[in-house]
């Protein structure tokens, strides 16, 4: 146990040196930057909690003291990991924060009203210790899991604005975050847990969250560098990267008001003359243009953005979604037409922006694959 608590630290050590040296355009980005020095207080939290074991010894006294320790510390490093997920996802709010803080101060008042009202050392194990542990342990985990249903919603919203910007799947983008939402709540339901065990059990769970918090660390290093950051934001509010809370709130309640009007229901009249331009430019082949945008859609249709949100909400369409059936309805006329095109010739006339991409979206569609349909539709 030793061994693994003086492993972690020294990783923790690596994983704090790494946020500090990240690149000048993330600690010029006002929210990257927010959320970096959330995950480096995170990591410092639990290094230090890792250096206290080793030093104190605390495992060798009894549960119930490490135990105090632990929820003393964990629960404000994972409410910090959480912080800092909800600021890049450009959503958190003060009852985010609220709910965070006073988990970990309730935690901190039951310890220590245990403590003084039993009488007992300091390191002493008792009755009232233990059930205060498990009453914030109970807290903790309905937190975690508080956070995990704003992540999960969250995400979803960044994943349609996504899907309603770009005319490909941008699962990519999202990815890490996918993990780190998924990774959070697992702790919240097992930290509670795990802080109880003793022996073996202690140190496999110990090593899984260790390296999960590893994963969720560096690959935040990882996302921030990336160009997803860019992506994101540039679906969801078409803005300029904001340097301050108050263009980053100007952008989102933009972004709000575009999805209020567009989530209307359109009238007939709206709804003709959006059919009327889609027919005619489908007809020009335009959706073949590889990396189609929505905003540049629209400019092609000269309808405003939110008219053809709304059009595609009424056919129950993402944008995404529409681009790809288009282009594969046109890579099923082209296989009947011409049989001797390969896949990449498919692809590119087409305008998917790769092979894999294109044979991916046309299995999903159709069932089978390119070869499958040419041989089937050419005999």
């Amino acid at each position: 146990m030793r061994e693994m608590q003086f492993t972690a630290i020294a990783l923790m050590a690596l994983l704090t040196l790494k946020l500090l040296l990240l690149p000048v355009k993330v600690t010029n980005n006002g929210v990257m930057n927010r959320s970096r020095w959330l995950m480096l207080g995170a990591t410092v939290v639990v290094g230090v909690q890792f250096l206290l074991q080793y030093i104190f010894r605390l495992r060798e006294y009894g549960v119930t003291q490490a135990v105090m320790l632990n929820l003393s510390l964990l629960i404000p490093a994972t409410v910090l990991l959480s912080f800092a997920l909800l600021c890049l996802q450009r959503r958190l709010e003060p009852r985010d924060i609220y709910i965070g803080v006073s988990t970990w101060l309730l935690t901190l008042a039951l310890l220590t009203f245990a403590v003084v009202t039993d009488g007992q050392p300091l390191l002493s194990d008792t009755p009232e210790r233990r059930l205060a542990e498990r009453v914030a342990s109970v807290c903790f985990a309905f937190t975690q899991f508080y956070h995990a249903w704003r992540h999960l919603t969250n995400l979803k919203a960044m994943h349609d604005a996504l899907s309603n910007y770009y005319d490909r799947d941008m699962d990519g983008v999202l990815r890490w975050m996918k993990f780190s939402i998924f990774f959070l709540p697992v702790v919240g339901l097992f930290i509670p847990l795990i802080v109880f065990f003793q022996g073996p059990w202690l140190a496999v769970f110990s090593l899984v969250i260790l390296g999960g918090v590893f994963f969720l660390i560096d690959g935040f290093c990882s996302y921030v560098v990336s160009t997803s950051p860019a992506r994101m934001q540039e679906a969801e509010d078409e803005g300029e990267g904001d340097d301050g809370h108050s263009v980053m709130m100007e952008d989102l309640r933009k972004t709000a008001d575009s999805e209020r009007r567009a989530s209307m229901p359109l009238d007939t009249e709206n709804l003709r003359r959006v059919d009327r331009a889609v027919e005619q430019w489908v007809s020009l082949g335009q959706y073949r243009n590889n990396g189609l945008k929505l905003p540049q859609v629209a400019d092609e249709l000269n309808v405003p953005r939110y008219l053809l949100t709304g059009w595609l909400r009424s056919q129950h369409l993402k944008y995404a979604d529409w681009m790809n059936s288009l282009r594969v309805d046109e890579a099923k006329r082209v296989m009947r037409e011409h049989p001797e095109w390969n896949n990449e010739a498919i692809a590119q006339h087409c305008g998917f922006c790769d092979r894999s991409y294109f044979l991916r979206k046309f299995k999903e569609a159709t069932g089978m694959s390119p070869n499958e349909y040419t041989a089937i539709h050419t005999t």
